[in-house]
């Protein structure tokens, strides 16, 4: 009601003559569900429950650039995602009051350095670098979702759908994710909780790229890739070199790091 106020009250300006920032900047907490899909069915049964906690600096917007850092990871991915934006405090909420805590969504993209150095000691490294965090292009508050639990996540790399999954496929679903997390640290107003990916899609970010985020009903994201090392990787995807019998992770071809 008091952004339908506001809205009414006030004057309107053109969307394309304006640069919209992240909505959510700096989130108090931005936790991220990990391994929290069964990949097409693949999977027998869900991970255990587990989730992350990413740095908030590494937030940026549509339009925005994530930036490749100068570090030896094996390959970049980013995972299409939607998450969720709290909207009151939330402390050992139980599952079946947790869509009172959950305000709206927001398209989310979680940025990732993998196979970084030491083995065993990688998740920090490889989460929290700054601009790993794309999220937007606004909040879509929850009323105007009929169903979070059925919207279709799309994700292009220079034009080529990359990565495609509903969110029916969750392994934990949003209510037990909500449960989860509050019971291990207070969720603040604000906060955003990424669901999870479908890992099969996954590819290689680097220089150049242009990648677009859309979940159904929360409009485009769109974030663009530079590498100042301008590495190279092939540009397959997880599934596509899966079913060649190779290796899912695609090779860095050319740059620093890369492996004789």
């Amino acid at each position: 009601k008091r952004i339908e106020d506001a809205v009414a009250a006030g004057k309107g300006v053109p969307y394309a003559s304006v640069r919209v920032r992240p909505p959510l900047p700096k989130p108090y907490n931005l936790d991220c569900m990990a391994v929290n899909y069964m990949e097409d069915g693949t999977r027998s049964e869900p991970a255990p429950i587990n989730a992350f906690h990413k740095s908030p600096n590494s937030v940026i917007g549509d339009g925005d650039t994530m930036v490749l850092p100068d570090a030896p990871a094996t390959v970049f991915e980013g995972e299409a995602e939607m998450a969720l934006v709290i909207g009151k405090r939330a402390s050992n909420v139980k599952a079946a009051d947790a869509m009172d805590y959950v305000f709206g969504y927001v398209n989310f993209i979680d940025g990732s350095a993998r196979g970084l150095p030491p083995a065993g000691n990688t998740f920090y490294q490889m989460k929290s670098r700054e601009t790993f965090a794309p999220l937007g292009p606004y909040i879509v508050t929850k009323d105007e979702i009929a169903d979070p639990q059925n919207l279709q996540i799309k994700l292009w790399n220079n034009g080529v759908l990359r990565q495609n999954f509903n969110t029916n496929d969750m392994g934990h679903k949003i209510p037990r994710c909500v449960e989860f997390v509050s019971s291990l640290h207070t969720l603040e107003p604000g906060d955003v909780l990424p669901t999870g990916t479908n890992h099969r899609g996954l590819h290689s970010f680097q220089d150049g790229d242009k990648i677009e985020l859309e979940t159904e009903g929360l409009g485009r994201l769109h974030i663009t890739v530079k590498d100042d090392l301008k590495r190279t990787w092939e540009h397959e995807t997880r599934l596509e070199r899966q079913d060649k019998g190779l290796d899912p992770i695609a090779p860095q071809l050319t740059g620093k790091y890369k492996k004789a």
